[in-house]
This record gives structure tokens, sequence and C-alpha cells, in this order.
């Protein structure tokens, strides 16, 4: 799949910033199933590149000088693979790293109980658990926005029973961690008619080197025939596995890791965000 992705964030500020410095990851990973055709940031000033800890490629802008808002865009072209959906073995950091909690993944007993009644099937088919884990997640907490926001830790998103793609993932993420599977956030876009999700959020797991192969997936394909292990994507939100459709901008142990747009600033009294990301399909020799 050929996909063309404008992203724009915008901040306002009811008085002058005096200095602020943004941490950017709006790069992609290029890898296995995605090449990066071209991509580049339009940013108010020159910003350094860098590989944060977690292989994300990030770029640390620092603006001095009074200013009332900043304006970051991000433009480029994908190519995605259309093959369904199968595990990664590649293991770009060790994988026991994403079995550690974080400050927005931290179970509470709720949380401990829920994953728990998936314990057993976990053992038996990790793939089919997780299938069923996700299902048993999309029905306990609706998307619905006003809930929660990007600092709302997973335990306290799942008590609201309420949630958008960024809890979704944190939930999902915690609860294949407490089933014993390595588990990381992502953050990324998504190519979709319904324009909330165009900017998402998902998770990944790492399955065992060996998963049986009878399980179904939730859009009714036989998901895990032939599976080996690896690192799989599993979108909560919309209920399916990870595919051509996706673009992945960064991973990390939860939403302060991977999260697009970050930073810090003197001054600016009330800040307004605006962001509008355009994902779109197309061919490769548009323009």
């Amino acid at each position: 799949m050929h996909l063309h992705i404008s992203h724009e964030t915008v901040y306002d500020y009811d008085a002058p910033v005096a200095r602020s410095t943004q941490y950017l990851r709006l790069t992609p990973r290029a890898g296995r199933g995605l090449r990066v055709l071209h991509w580049h940031l339009e940013l108010p000033a020159p910003a350094s590149a860098c590989k944060d800890a977690f292989g994300n490629t990030m770029h640390v802008l620092s603006l001095d000088g009074p200013r009332r808002d900043i304006v970051l865009r991000a433009v480029g072209e994908v190519d995605t693979s259309d093959a369904p959906p199968t595990p990664d073995p590649e293991d770009e950091l060790p994988a026991p790293l994403f079995l550690r909690d974080s400050p927005l993944t931290r179970a509470d007993e709720p949380l401990r109980q829920f994953a728990a009644s998936f314990a057993d099937a976990a053992t038996a088919d990790a793939h089919g658990a997780l299938l069923a884990l996700m299902a048993a997640l999309g029905e306990r907490m609706p998307y619905v926005r006003g809930y929660t926001d990007a600092a709302t830790p997973a335990a306290q998103a799942f008590a609201t029973g309420h949630g958008v793609c960024q809890d979704h993932a944190q939930v999902f993420v915690c609860c294949a961690r407490l089933l014993g599977l390595p588990a990381r956030y992502v953050s990324g876009y998504l190519a979709t008619d319904f324009e909330h999700v165009a900017s998402h959020a998902w998770a990944e797991v790492r399955l065992p080197d060996a998963t049986p192969t009878a399980t179904t997936a939730t859009d009714g394909r036989d998901a895990s025939h032939g599976m080996a292990g690896g690192w799989l994507g599993y979108d909560i939100s919309n209920q399916c596995l990870a595919d051509g459709r996706y673009v992945k901008l960064a991973i990390g142990a939860d939403y302060l890791d991977a999260c697009p747009v970050r930073g810090v600033r003197t001054g600016g009294g009330l800040e307004t965000m605006r962001a509008e990301v355009l994902v779109k399909p197309g061919t490769a020799d548009q323009q």
C-alpha cells in the first residue's frame, strides 16, 4: 500500500513563550513491511536528530525568543506490505525489557484479576489468548473520548470503563506483561475513513517461538496458521491485527516513551494544541 501522510501540530499560547524544547518522534521506523520513500519535517528552526533509548528517530527542537505559537509539520510517503500480518522475529532490543512496568502501565488489583482470567489460555496458545483479551477489552472499554487524557495511567483508564486508542494500547500492554509476554506501546498512523484514528496507537506483543495454529482472528480469518514467534501488532480500538494500513513512528514502554510530540517551555500561559493528520492511500506515481 502506498500512503501519503501529512501531520501538522500547532501550539497556541495566550502569552509569549520565552523558550521551549520539543522532542519529536515524527519519522517512521523503516523496516520489515515498511519502506520510507521520502520524509521531511517542516519546523520553525533547525533541529538535531538522534536515536532515543528505544531506537526511535527523535528530533530535538530548541526555540529561544518570544513567540505566540509553534507549528510542527511532517510530510512524506511510504510503502507498506499488503501481505497478511505475521510476527516479526527480530528483537531490536532484548525482549525482556518490555516485561517491566512503567509509569503509565502499572497494574492494580482489578487489572491483575482481569488479566488472570486469560492466564490458562495464554499458556496453551498465546496468540489465541491475546485475541480473546483484545475482544474482552473492547467490550469492557468502548472507545469514548473525554474520560482520559495523555497522563492517564492504564489502571485509571480501565477503572473508568472508557478510553481512546492510547488507553486501549496501555491497558493491553499491561495485561500482556502480566501474562508473561513482552509487550510495547506503538504510536503511528492508520489509513482509515475515520478521521479520529488517523493518528493512532496500538500494542505489539512478542509471541513465543512456538505457537499453536488453530486460532481464528476476530475477522474470521485463520490468524495463526503456520505462525512463528515474534512481534505482532494488536489494535484494540479497531479489533484487528496491525497490517499494511499501519505506519509505525515510535515504540516504548508506554505513551511517554513513544508520543510523537512532547516538550517543555518557559512562559506562554494557557496552551492550546491543535493537530491535523491526513493519511490517504495513493499510487506510487502520484505527486
